[in-house]
């Protein structure tokens, strides 16, 4: 593959367990091919958690980062609804 578009985007999640879910919930994805034209790779550093996105062209780029960042907030909304509920009487 020749990369010819770049992103990386850094989130600071509020607790170990938000990052811990992320990266189970992402590390399959990112360890499979989501796309021929992209790849995604995953860092953590502290409460950091780092997408890097390399892809052919800035179609694939896009819909590579639209991707993930829709199984991220996704992620985050299912860990609050969680959170909620256990602390409802």
């Amino acid at each position: 593959m020749t990369t010819k578009a770049k992103a990386i985007i850094q989130l600071r999640l509020k607790s170990e367990k938000q990052l811990a879910t992320l990266l189970d919930s992402l590390n399959p994805e990112a360890k499979g091919t989501i796309s021929r034209r992209a790849r995604a790779k995953l860092e953590k550093d502290g409460l950091n958690l780092t997408l890097m996105v390399e892809a052919e062209d800035e179609v694939a780029l896009r819909s590579t980062l639209n991707a993930y960042l829709r199984w991220v907030n996704s992620t985050l909304n299912v860990l609050e609804a969680i959170a909620q509920a256990d602390s409802e009487p």
